[in-house]
Protein backbone atom coordinates (compact mmCIF):
# COMPACT_ATOMS: atom_id res chain seq x y z
CA UNK A 1 0.00 0.00 0.00
CA UNK A 2 2.73 2.70 0.84
CA UNK A 3 4.16 1.89 -2.85
CA UNK A 4 1.27 2.40 -4.35
CA UNK A 5 0.55 5.33 -2.77
CA UNK A 6 4.33 6.97 -3.37
CA UNK A 7 3.40 5.71 -6.91
CA UNK A 8 -0.01 8.31 -6.63
CA UNK A 9 1.49 11.13 -4.54
CA UNK A 10 4.00 10.92 -7.59
CA UNK A 11 1.90 11.49 -10.03
CA UNK A 12 -0.22 13.73 -8.18
CA UNK A 13 2.80 15.84 -7.85
CA UNK A 14 3.70 15.88 -11.51
CA UNK A 15 1.43 18.42 -12.95
CA UNK A 16 2.54 20.91 -9.99
CA UNK A 17 6.12 20.43 -10.59
CA UNK A 18 5.80 20.55 -14.93
CA UNK A 19 3.41 23.64 -13.91
CA UNK A 20 6.59 25.04 -11.60
CA UNK A 21 8.56 24.51 -14.11
CA UNK A 22 6.74 26.43 -16.70
CA UNK A 23 6.37 28.68 -14.76
CA UNK A 24 10.17 29.63 -14.18
CA UNK A 25 10.35 29.36 -18.18
CA UNK A 26 8.33 32.55 -18.89
CA UNK A 27 10.22 34.18 -15.66
CA UNK A 28 13.79 33.66 -17.00
CA UNK A 29 14.70 36.21 -19.67
CA UNK A 30 14.47 35.08 -23.64
CA UNK A 31 17.13 33.36 -24.85
CA UNK A 32 18.07 32.98 -28.71
CA UNK A 33 17.07 29.90 -30.23
CA UNK A 34 19.99 27.84 -31.36
CA UNK A 35 21.09 27.90 -34.17
CA UNK A 36 20.45 24.62 -36.74
CA UNK A 37 23.25 23.66 -38.77
CA UNK A 38 22.39 23.36 -42.22
CA UNK A 39 22.10 20.62 -44.24
CA UNK A 40 25.38 19.11 -45.23
CA UNK A 41 26.07 20.04 -49.43
CA UNK A 42 28.96 18.57 -51.49
CA UNK A 43 29.70 19.70 -54.84
CA UNK A 44 30.62 16.44 -57.10
CA UNK A 45 31.78 16.25 -60.33
CA UNK A 46 28.41 15.52 -61.90
CA UNK A 47 26.91 17.82 -59.36
CA UNK A 48 25.81 19.47 -55.60
CA UNK A 49 24.51 16.68 -53.35
CA UNK A 50 22.55 17.36 -49.89
CA UNK A 51 23.03 14.87 -47.18
CA UNK A 52 22.03 14.83 -43.63
CA UNK A 53 23.71 14.72 -40.17
CA UNK A 54 22.60 11.26 -38.35
CA UNK A 55 24.44 10.95 -34.58
CA UNK A 56 26.74 13.12 -36.08
CA UNK A 57 27.89 11.91 -39.32
CA UNK A 58 27.21 13.11 -42.51
CA UNK A 59 25.05 11.05 -44.63
CA UNK A 60 24.95 10.85 -48.19
CA UNK A 61 22.49 8.36 -49.45
CA UNK A 62 21.31 7.13 -53.40
CA UNK A 63 24.08 9.26 -54.88
CA UNK A 64 24.37 8.19 -59.15
CA UNK A 65 27.44 7.14 -59.69
CA UNK A 66 27.11 5.68 -63.30
CA UNK A 67 24.31 4.59 -65.89
CA UNK A 68 23.70 1.39 -66.51
CA UNK A 69 23.78 0.15 -70.03
CA UNK A 70 22.01 -3.33 -70.22
CA UNK A 71 24.62 -6.24 -70.91
CA UNK A 72 27.33 -3.75 -71.35
CA UNK A 73 29.54 -1.53 -69.60
CA UNK A 74 28.38 1.17 -67.17
CA UNK A 75 28.02 4.53 -68.49
CA UNK A 76 28.89 7.89 -67.35
CA UNK A 77 26.05 8.88 -64.64
CA UNK A 78 24.68 12.70 -66.52
CA UNK A 79 24.93 15.46 -64.56
CA UNK A 80 22.70 17.47 -62.55
CA UNK A 81 21.81 21.44 -62.28
CA UNK A 82 21.28 22.96 -59.09
CA UNK A 83 21.58 20.65 -55.73
CA UNK A 84 20.75 17.10 -55.75
CA UNK A 85 18.93 15.55 -52.70
CA UNK A 86 21.28 12.51 -51.14
CA UNK A 87 18.73 11.31 -48.16
CA UNK A 88 17.47 8.07 -49.39
CA UNK A 89 19.13 4.94 -50.59
CA UNK A 90 18.61 4.25 -54.47
CA UNK A 91 16.69 1.40 -55.56
CA UNK A 92 17.98 -2.35 -54.97
CA UNK A 93 18.93 -3.58 -58.28
CA UNK A 94 16.80 -6.12 -60.63
CA UNK A 95 16.89 -9.91 -58.33
CA UNK A 96 14.92 -12.56 -57.32
CA UNK A 97 13.46 -12.29 -53.59
CA UNK A 98 15.44 -15.40 -53.48
CA UNK A 99 17.67 -17.28 -55.73
CA UNK A 100 16.57 -20.35 -55.58
CA UNK A 101 13.10 -21.59 -55.13
CA UNK A 102 10.43 -21.93 -53.43
CA UNK A 103 10.32 -17.38 -53.26
CA UNK A 104 11.88 -17.10 -56.29
CA UNK A 105 9.50 -13.86 -57.28
CA UNK A 106 11.19 -10.03 -58.46
CA UNK A 107 12.16 -7.59 -55.71
CA UNK A 108 12.42 -4.74 -57.91
CA UNK A 109 11.51 -3.96 -61.43
CA UNK A 110 14.30 -0.87 -62.47
CA UNK A 111 17.95 -0.91 -64.36
CA UNK A 112 18.34 2.28 -62.92
CA UNK A 113 20.08 1.46 -59.96
CA UNK A 114 23.37 2.13 -59.91
CA UNK A 115 24.08 4.52 -56.61
CA UNK A 116 26.54 4.41 -53.68
CA UNK A 117 26.06 6.15 -50.31
CA UNK A 118 28.74 7.85 -48.29
CA UNK A 119 28.95 8.64 -44.49
CA UNK A 120 31.69 10.96 -43.19
CA UNK A 121 32.36 12.81 -40.11
CA UNK A 122 33.26 16.09 -42.06
CA UNK A 123 33.69 17.08 -45.53
CA UNK A 124 36.06 19.88 -47.22
CA UNK A 125 38.52 19.98 -44.20
CA UNK A 126 41.02 18.28 -46.42
CA UNK A 127 40.89 15.65 -43.80
CA UNK A 128 42.35 13.02 -45.90
CA UNK A 129 41.07 9.80 -43.78
CA UNK A 130 41.21 6.38 -44.80
CA UNK A 131 38.13 5.34 -47.29
CA UNK A 132 36.72 2.19 -46.75
CA UNK A 133 34.02 0.87 -49.55
CA UNK A 134 31.71 -2.20 -48.69
CA UNK A 135 30.75 -4.81 -51.26
CA UNK A 136 27.23 -6.09 -50.04
CA UNK A 137 26.59 -9.73 -49.78
CA UNK A 138 24.46 -12.31 -52.18
CA UNK A 139 26.85 -13.74 -54.26
CA UNK A 140 26.52 -12.68 -57.69
CA UNK A 141 23.12 -13.04 -57.76
CA UNK A 142 21.28 -10.55 -54.76
CA UNK A 143 21.58 -8.19 -52.18
CA UNK A 144 21.75 -4.44 -51.90
CA UNK A 145 23.73 -1.99 -50.12
CA UNK A 146 19.96 -0.07 -49.50
CA UNK A 147 19.58 -1.78 -46.49
CA UNK A 148 19.32 0.00 -43.36
CA UNK A 149 21.41 -3.01 -42.05
CA UNK A 150 24.53 -1.45 -43.83
CA UNK A 151 24.63 1.19 -42.25
CA UNK A 152 28.06 2.80 -41.59
CA UNK A 153 27.42 5.49 -38.75
CA UNK A 154 29.28 3.13 -36.05
CA UNK A 155 32.30 2.50 -38.03
CA UNK A 156 32.45 5.74 -39.40
CA UNK A 157 32.53 6.93 -35.77
CA UNK A 158 34.63 4.74 -34.04
CA UNK A 159 37.58 4.95 -36.75
CA UNK A 160 37.27 8.27 -38.17
CA UNK A 161 36.92 6.91 -41.41
CA UNK A 162 35.27 7.48 -44.47
CA UNK A 163 32.24 4.76 -45.01
CA UNK A 164 31.17 3.70 -48.93
CA UNK A 165 28.63 1.01 -49.91
CA UNK A 166 27.82 -0.10 -53.65
CA UNK A 167 24.57 -0.88 -55.62
CA UNK A 168 25.91 -2.86 -58.40
CA UNK A 169 24.19 -4.78 -61.22
CA UNK A 170 23.37 -8.30 -60.37
CA UNK A 171 21.95 -12.00 -61.72
CA UNK A 172 21.15 -11.95 -65.37
CA UNK A 173 21.71 -8.53 -65.94
CA UNK A 174 25.53 -8.10 -64.18
CA UNK A 175 26.57 -11.82 -65.35
CA UNK A 176 25.06 -12.87 -68.25
CA UNK A 177 27.87 -13.60 -70.79
CA UNK A 178 26.58 -12.82 -74.25
CA UNK A 179 29.60 -12.93 -76.18
CA UNK A 180 29.26 -16.00 -78.06
CA UNK A 181 25.80 -15.95 -78.66
CA UNK A 182 25.40 -12.44 -79.69
CA UNK A 183 28.71 -11.01 -80.46
CA UNK A 184 31.31 -8.90 -79.62
CA UNK A 185 29.16 -6.05 -79.27
CA UNK A 186 29.13 -7.72 -76.19
CA UNK A 187 32.46 -8.81 -74.97
CA UNK A 188 32.12 -7.58 -71.75
CA UNK A 189 28.25 -7.97 -70.23
CA UNK A 190 29.53 -11.14 -68.34
CA UNK A 191 31.59 -9.09 -66.05
CA UNK A 192 29.22 -6.18 -66.36
CA UNK A 193 28.30 -5.98 -62.42
CA UNK A 194 32.43 -6.01 -61.70
CA UNK A 195 32.50 -3.16 -64.16
CA UNK A 196 29.29 -1.38 -62.29
CA UNK A 197 32.02 -2.22 -59.00
CA UNK A 198 35.03 -0.26 -60.74
CA UNK A 199 33.17 2.56 -61.98
CA UNK A 200 31.68 3.43 -58.12
CA UNK A 201 36.02 3.06 -57.81
CA UNK A 202 36.38 5.50 -60.13
CA UNK A 203 33.82 8.11 -58.62
CA UNK A 204 35.64 7.37 -55.42
CA UNK A 205 38.69 8.52 -56.42
CA UNK A 206 37.59 11.68 -58.30
CA UNK A 207 35.15 12.09 -55.38
CA UNK A 208 35.98 11.10 -51.91
CA UNK A 209 38.64 14.24 -51.21
CA UNK A 210 35.20 16.33 -50.94
CA UNK A 211 33.83 14.12 -48.64
CA UNK A 212 36.52 14.35 -46.29
CA UNK A 213 38.39 10.82 -47.76
CA UNK A 214 41.88 10.19 -49.24
CA UNK A 215 41.53 8.77 -52.79
CA UNK A 216 45.19 7.28 -52.08
CA UNK A 217 43.91 4.92 -49.20
CA UNK A 218 41.24 2.97 -50.23
CA UNK A 219 40.23 -0.32 -49.16
CA UNK A 220 37.36 -2.99 -50.48
CA UNK A 221 36.17 -5.33 -48.44
CA UNK A 222 33.37 -7.95 -48.02
CA UNK A 223 31.61 -10.48 -46.61
CA UNK A 224 30.66 -13.70 -48.16
CA UNK A 225 29.60 -12.55 -51.78
CA UNK A 226 31.19 -9.39 -51.25
CA UNK A 227 34.51 -10.89 -50.75
CA UNK A 228 34.36 -12.61 -53.95
CA UNK A 229 33.87 -9.53 -55.45
CA UNK A 230 36.89 -8.40 -53.64
CA UNK A 231 39.09 -11.82 -55.06
CA UNK A 232 37.91 -10.71 -58.51
CA UNK A 233 38.57 -7.03 -58.02
CA UNK A 234 42.20 -8.27 -57.34
CA UNK A 235 42.68 -9.79 -60.63
CA UNK A 236 41.10 -6.80 -63.12
CA UNK A 237 43.32 -4.59 -64.81
CA UNK A 238 40.89 -1.69 -65.11
CA UNK A 239 40.84 -1.96 -61.59
CA UNK A 240 44.06 -1.36 -60.67
CA UNK A 241 45.36 1.82 -58.63
CA UNK A 242 41.59 2.39 -57.67
CA UNK A 243 42.01 1.01 -54.45
CA UNK A 244 45.27 0.17 -51.73
CA UNK A 245 44.27 -2.71 -49.14
CA UNK A 246 41.64 -5.25 -49.57
CA UNK A 247 39.69 -7.57 -46.54
CA UNK A 248 38.12 -10.81 -48.09
CA UNK A 249 35.34 -12.19 -44.97
CA UNK A 250 34.77 -15.61 -45.77
CA UNK A 251 34.44 -14.96 -49.43
CA UNK A 252 37.90 -16.13 -50.83
CA UNK A 253 36.99 -16.58 -55.02
CA UNK A 254 39.36 -18.34 -56.62
CA UNK A 255 38.11 -19.47 -59.91
CA UNK A 256 35.66 -17.79 -62.14
CA UNK A 257 33.66 -19.43 -64.91
CA UNK A 258 34.77 -19.85 -68.60
CA UNK A 259 33.68 -18.72 -71.63
CA UNK A 260 31.77 -22.27 -72.54
CA UNK A 261 30.27 -22.90 -69.37
CA UNK A 262 28.52 -19.57 -69.20
CA UNK A 263 27.77 -20.02 -72.81
CA UNK A 264 25.40 -22.82 -71.88
CA UNK A 265 24.03 -21.09 -68.94
CA UNK A 266 22.99 -18.02 -70.96
CA UNK A 267 21.84 -20.58 -73.33
CA UNK A 268 19.42 -21.99 -70.80
CA UNK A 269 17.96 -18.56 -69.72
CA UNK A 270 17.55 -17.76 -73.58
CA UNK A 271 15.63 -20.69 -74.19
CA UNK A 272 12.89 -20.14 -70.70
CA UNK A 273 12.41 -17.00 -72.42
CA UNK A 274 11.52 -18.52 -75.77
CA UNK A 275 14.72 -16.74 -77.94
CA UNK A 276 17.49 -18.02 -79.18
CA UNK A 277 20.97 -16.65 -80.41
CA UNK A 278 19.47 -14.54 -83.24
CA UNK A 279 17.44 -12.84 -80.51
CA UNK A 280 20.23 -11.43 -78.38
CA UNK A 281 19.89 -7.95 -79.26
CA UNK A 282 15.82 -8.21 -78.36
CA UNK A 283 16.84 -8.39 -74.48
CA UNK A 284 18.04 -4.97 -74.29
CA UNK A 285 14.41 -4.25 -75.34
CA UNK A 286 12.69 -6.68 -72.85
CA UNK A 287 11.32 -5.46 -69.62
CA UNK A 288 12.51 -6.05 -66.51
CA UNK A 289 10.14 -7.75 -65.41
CA UNK A 290 10.32 -10.19 -68.00
CA UNK A 291 13.92 -10.84 -67.62
CA UNK A 292 13.31 -11.56 -64.19
CA UNK A 293 10.37 -14.29 -64.56
CA UNK A 294 12.81 -15.93 -67.02
CA UNK A 295 15.35 -16.08 -63.95
CA UNK A 296 12.66 -17.29 -61.93
CA UNK A 297 11.88 -20.17 -64.59
CA UNK A 298 15.63 -20.96 -64.97
CA UNK A 299 16.14 -21.27 -60.92
CA UNK A 300 12.78 -23.14 -60.30
CA UNK A 301 13.16 -25.66 -63.41
CA UNK A 302 14.48 -29.41 -62.14
CA UNK A 303 18.32 -29.87 -61.90
CA UNK A 304 21.48 -28.03 -61.75
CA UNK A 305 21.08 -24.34 -61.75
CA UNK A 306 22.64 -22.25 -63.90
CA UNK A 307 24.96 -20.05 -62.59
CA UNK A 308 25.25 -16.34 -63.68
CA UNK A 309 28.67 -14.84 -61.97
CA UNK A 310 32.22 -13.45 -63.45
CA UNK A 311 33.56 -15.14 -66.69
CA UNK A 312 37.07 -15.37 -67.26
CA UNK A 313 36.34 -13.66 -70.52
CA UNK A 314 40.35 -12.70 -71.40
CA UNK A 315 38.88 -9.11 -71.79
CA UNK A 316 37.90 -7.92 -68.05
CA UNK A 317 38.81 -10.79 -66.30
CA UNK A 318 42.04 -12.44 -67.89
CA UNK A 319 42.67 -14.95 -65.66
CA UNK A 320 41.24 -17.03 -62.51
CA UNK A 321 41.25 -14.92 -60.82
CA UNK A 322 43.09 -16.85 -58.42
CA UNK A 323 43.57 -19.74 -60.53
CA UNK A 324 46.68 -20.89 -60.60
CA UNK A 325 48.48 -18.49 -58.71
CA UNK A 326 47.80 -15.09 -57.00
CA UNK A 327 46.56 -12.47 -59.72
CA UNK A 328 49.88 -9.91 -60.36
CA UNK A 329 47.99 -6.81 -61.24
CA UNK A 330 47.21 -6.64 -57.39
CA UNK A 331 50.70 -7.98 -56.23
CA UNK A 332 51.54 -4.22 -54.27
CA UNK A 333 48.22 -4.79 -52.58
CA UNK A 334 48.09 -5.75 -48.90
CA UNK A 335 45.11 -8.38 -47.98
CA UNK A 336 43.15 -9.67 -45.00
CA UNK A 337 41.29 -13.31 -45.76
CA UNK A 338 39.56 -15.23 -43.10
CA UNK A 339 36.48 -17.38 -42.08
CA UNK A 340 33.88 -17.56 -39.22
CA UNK A 341 33.64 -20.98 -37.40
CA UNK A 342 30.52 -22.32 -39.13
CA UNK A 343 29.74 -20.63 -42.33
CA UNK A 344 27.67 -23.15 -43.71
CA UNK A 345 25.02 -23.36 -41.11
CA UNK A 346 23.85 -20.27 -42.75
CA UNK A 347 25.00 -20.74 -46.66
CA UNK A 348 23.41 -24.33 -46.48
CA UNK A 349 21.04 -24.38 -43.55
CA UNK A 350 19.27 -21.49 -44.56
CA UNK A 351 17.84 -23.54 -47.83
CA UNK A 352 18.02 -26.85 -46.22
CA UNK A 353 16.39 -26.73 -43.01
CA UNK A 354 16.23 -30.65 -42.85
CA UNK A 355 20.26 -30.69 -42.68
CA UNK A 356 20.10 -29.91 -38.64
CA UNK A 357 17.92 -33.25 -38.32
CA UNK A 358 20.68 -35.38 -40.49
CA UNK A 359 21.38 -38.85 -39.17
CA UNK A 360 24.06 -40.96 -39.08
CA UNK A 361 22.65 -42.81 -41.80
CA UNK A 362 22.12 -40.15 -44.19
CA UNK A 363 25.39 -37.69 -43.55
CA UNK A 364 27.82 -39.85 -46.33
CA UNK A 365 24.96 -39.20 -48.99
CA UNK A 366 24.36 -35.91 -47.88
CA UNK A 367 28.13 -34.99 -48.36
CA UNK A 368 28.80 -36.46 -51.92
CA UNK A 369 28.04 -32.79 -53.09
CA UNK A 370 30.92 -31.25 -51.50
CA UNK A 371 33.64 -34.56 -51.45
CA UNK A 372 34.74 -36.60 -54.01
CA UNK A 373 32.87 -39.96 -53.18
CA UNK A 374 35.38 -42.20 -52.62
CA UNK A 375 37.01 -39.67 -49.85
CA UNK A 376 33.43 -39.66 -48.36
CA UNK A 377 33.53 -42.57 -45.23
CA UNK A 378 37.81 -41.39 -44.70
CA UNK A 379 36.74 -37.70 -43.93
CA UNK A 380 33.92 -38.39 -41.75
CA UNK A 381 35.64 -40.65 -40.25
CA UNK A 382 38.73 -38.34 -39.45
CA UNK A 383 36.66 -35.36 -38.02
CA UNK A 384 34.82 -38.14 -35.59
CA UNK A 385 38.32 -38.05 -34.10
CA UNK A 386 38.76 -34.48 -34.23
CA UNK A 387 35.15 -33.83 -32.96
CA UNK A 388 34.05 -37.00 -30.56
CA UNK A 389 30.63 -37.01 -29.34
CA UNK A 390 29.48 -34.62 -32.77
CA UNK A 391 25.68 -35.01 -34.07
CA UNK A 392 25.90 -36.13 -37.97
CA UNK A 393 24.71 -32.13 -38.65
CA UNK A 394 27.68 -30.67 -36.74
CA UNK A 395 29.75 -32.71 -38.76
CA UNK A 396 28.06 -32.27 -42.20
CA UNK A 397 28.35 -28.32 -41.03
CA UNK A 398 32.11 -28.60 -40.24
CA UNK A 399 32.99 -30.37 -43.10
CA UNK A 400 31.29 -28.00 -45.47
CA UNK A 401 32.47 -25.21 -43.83
CA UNK A 402 36.13 -26.55 -44.16
CA UNK A 403 35.20 -27.23 -47.78
CA UNK A 404 33.36 -24.30 -49.29
CA UNK A 405 34.94 -21.85 -46.88
CA UNK A 406 38.07 -22.86 -45.02
CA UNK A 407 40.33 -24.54 -47.60
CA UNK A 408 39.26 -21.64 -50.10
CA UNK A 409 40.63 -18.96 -47.44
CA UNK A 410 43.78 -21.07 -46.98
CA UNK A 411 44.51 -21.49 -50.62
CA UNK A 412 44.06 -17.95 -51.35
CA UNK A 413 46.45 -16.87 -48.56
CA UNK A 414 49.11 -19.43 -49.45
CA UNK A 415 49.29 -18.12 -52.75
CA UNK A 416 49.56 -14.08 -51.92
CA UNK A 417 52.10 -15.42 -49.62
CA UNK A 418 54.10 -17.28 -52.17
CA UNK A 419 53.77 -14.31 -54.36
CA UNK A 420 55.07 -12.24 -51.71
CA UNK A 421 58.01 -14.18 -51.33
CA UNK A 422 58.64 -14.27 -55.30
CA UNK A 423 57.84 -11.01 -56.39
CA UNK A 424 59.84 -7.80 -55.29
CA UNK A 425 57.22 -4.97 -53.98
CA UNK A 426 54.58 -7.80 -53.10
CA UNK A 427 52.38 -7.04 -50.20
CA UNK A 428 52.18 -9.29 -47.24
CA UNK A 429 48.66 -10.87 -45.83
CA UNK A 430 47.30 -11.87 -42.71
CA UNK A 431 45.31 -14.52 -42.02
CA UNK A 432 42.64 -14.64 -39.47
CA UNK A 433 39.67 -16.79 -38.06
CA UNK A 434 36.73 -15.71 -35.97
CA UNK A 435 35.19 -18.43 -33.42
CA UNK A 436 32.41 -15.89 -32.40
CA UNK A 437 30.99 -18.72 -29.73
CA UNK A 438 32.13 -16.91 -26.72
CA UNK A 439 29.92 -14.91 -24.09
CA UNK A 440 30.79 -11.36 -25.31
CA UNK A 441 30.07 -10.93 -29.29
CA UNK A 442 30.43 -7.35 -29.38
CA UNK A 443 33.90 -7.97 -27.88
CA UNK A 444 34.27 -9.87 -30.52
CA UNK A 445 33.00 -7.13 -32.93
CA UNK A 446 34.79 -4.68 -31.07
CA UNK A 447 38.14 -6.20 -31.88
CA UNK A 448 37.77 -6.79 -35.57
CA UNK A 449 36.25 -3.09 -36.46
CA UNK A 450 39.65 -1.98 -34.54
CA UNK A 451 41.84 -3.78 -36.67
CA UNK A 452 40.02 -3.27 -39.90
CA UNK A 453 40.11 0.38 -39.25
CA UNK A 454 43.80 -0.34 -38.43
CA UNK A 455 44.38 -1.66 -41.18
CA UNK A 456 42.75 0.14 -43.53
CA UNK A 457 44.62 3.72 -42.41
CA UNK A 458 48.48 1.68 -42.30
CA UNK A 459 48.35 -1.43 -44.35
CA UNK A 460 48.51 -3.45 -41.10
CA UNK A 461 46.04 -4.70 -38.52
CA UNK A 462 48.21 -4.17 -35.51
CA UNK A 463 45.86 -2.36 -32.65
CA UNK A 464 46.64 -1.92 -28.44
CA UNK A 465 43.74 -4.85 -28.27
CA UNK A 466 45.34 -8.02 -30.25
CA UNK A 467 48.45 -9.90 -29.49
CA UNK A 468 51.34 -9.10 -32.35
CA UNK A 469 49.91 -10.18 -35.42
CA UNK A 470 52.79 -11.47 -37.88
CA UNK A 471 52.13 -12.18 -41.88
CA UNK A 472 50.70 -15.26 -43.03
CA UNK A 473 53.81 -16.88 -44.11
CA UNK A 474 53.87 -20.73 -45.36
CA UNK A 475 56.21 -22.10 -42.97
CA UNK A 476 54.61 -20.57 -39.97
CA UNK A 477 50.64 -20.24 -40.98
CA UNK A 478 50.16 -17.60 -38.22
CA UNK A 479 46.70 -16.97 -37.68
CA UNK A 480 44.84 -14.70 -35.56
CA UNK A 481 42.12 -16.17 -33.80
CA UNK A 482 39.34 -13.92 -32.40
CA UNK A 483 37.63 -14.79 -29.23
CA UNK A 484 36.60 -13.91 -25.81
CA UNK A 485 40.79 -13.72 -25.55
CA UNK A 486 42.25 -13.19 -28.94
CA UNK A 487 45.34 -15.21 -29.84
CA UNK A 488 47.60 -16.68 -32.41
CA UNK A 489 47.83 -20.01 -33.66
CA UNK A 490 50.28 -21.39 -35.64
CA UNK A 491 48.38 -23.38 -38.34
CA UNK A 492 45.03 -23.30 -37.30
CA UNK A 493 42.82 -25.92 -37.89
CA UNK A 494 46.28 -27.48 -38.76
CA UNK A 495 44.88 -31.49 -38.57
CA UNK A 496 41.59 -31.00 -40.93
CA UNK A 497 43.59 -28.74 -43.23
CA UNK A 498 45.81 -31.81 -43.84
CA UNK A 499 43.26 -34.29 -43.79
CA UNK A 500 41.68 -32.36 -46.50
CA UNK A 501 44.56 -31.65 -48.34
CA UNK A 502 44.78 -34.47 -50.93
CA UNK A 503 41.53 -33.55 -52.11
CA UNK A 504 40.85 -31.22 -55.04
CA UNK A 505 39.89 -28.01 -54.17
CA UNK A 506 35.85 -27.61 -54.07
CA UNK A 507 34.84 -25.29 -56.81
CA UNK A 508 32.82 -22.30 -55.41
CA UNK A 509 30.62 -20.76 -57.88
CA UNK A 510 28.11 -18.17 -56.24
Amino acid sequence: MQARRRSILGLAAAPIALSAIDAAARAAPRRAPTPVAPPPVVETHRGKVRGAVEDGIKVFKGIPYAAAERFHAPRPAGGWSGVRDALAFGPTCPQLTRPTPPASRPAEATDDCLTLNVWTPAIRDHGKRAVMVWLHGGGFSAGSASRSVLDGTRLCQRGNVVVVTVNHRLNVFGFLYLAHLGGAAFAESGNAGMLDIVAALHWVHENIASFGGDPGNVTIFGQSGGGAKVSTLMAMPQARGLFHKAIVQSGSHLEGLTPEEATRYAATYLAALDMKASDVPRLSRLPVAALLAGLGKVMQAPGPKPNFSPVVDGIVLPKGPWQPDAPPVSAAVPMLIGSTATETTNLIGAAHPEDFALTDTALPNRLIPWLPARDVNRVIAGFRELMPGAAAADLFFAITTDRRVRQQAWAQAERKAVQGGATQGAAPVWLYAMLGTGPAPQLIADQMSAAWIAFARTGKPDTTGLPPWPPFTLAQRATMVFDTTPRIVNDYRGQERAMLASLPLYRVLR
